[in-house]
């Protein structure tokens, strides 16, 4: 945990890159305040946010990334299911089979009982092996893209914003002296 510096002196954030990036506009800087633009005159505003995930909810790569979660999560809860259902059934329906001594108290119900936990953390490790070699990069890079998409619009919202107010758009410094209209050594 961290504290802040500045005026929320005091409050307690987590040191997660991705709660500052959402909280502060993507690395704009904490006194940053997304700006409220009303559309052009004319016509629709830019893209919203919704446009930007609709258009990444129907990428290639999306797609993809569903296929291979859909690939690996359907046949994993149908034959975990199957194999819970087996339990239960041959609990009720065969009890002289699952009381069926194999091993001195051990008895082939208490076996299938501790298949049900192994089978559970085994099931466990191969969905997050599965998530970091085939799924994990693939949503990372999308997450990237939605994100450098927000903050392109964002920024070209403000352009917008500054422009509609009459003034200039802020310029970036440069070797520490601010952008003039004027050439270095000419007056203003």
């Amino acid at each position: 945990m961290d504290k802040h510096e500045g005026r929320d002196a005091g409050t307690v954030r987590l040191d997660d890159p991705w709660y500052d990036a959402l909280a502060v506009g993507w690395g704009e800087g904490s006194d940053t305040v997304p700006a409220q633009v009303a559309p052009p005159p004319g016509g629709r505003a830019g893209p919203g946010a919704s446009d930007i995930y609709l258009e990444v909810q129907r990428s290639a790569a999306f797609q993809e990334v569903r296929g291979r979660y859909r690939g690996f999560v359907v046949p994993a809860t149908a034959g975990f299911f199957l194999w819970y259902v087996a339990y239960v059934v041959a609990a009720t329906a065969a009890p002289g089979f699952m009381a069926r001594p194999v091993a001195g108290a051990v008895n082939v119900a208490l076996l299938a009982g501790l298949g049900q936990f192994l089978s559970t953390f085994l099931l466990t490790w191969a969905y997050a092996r599965h998530a970091r070699l085939r799924r994990d990069r693939a949503a990372l890079d999308l997450r990237w893209t939605v994100f450098e998409q927000e903050r392109v619009q964002e920024r070209a919202r403000g352009r917008g914003q500054e422009r509609a107010q009459g003034r200039a758009p802020a310029r970036e410094q440069q070797h520490g002296q601010p952008r003039t209209a004027a050439g270095p050594g000419e007056d203003a």
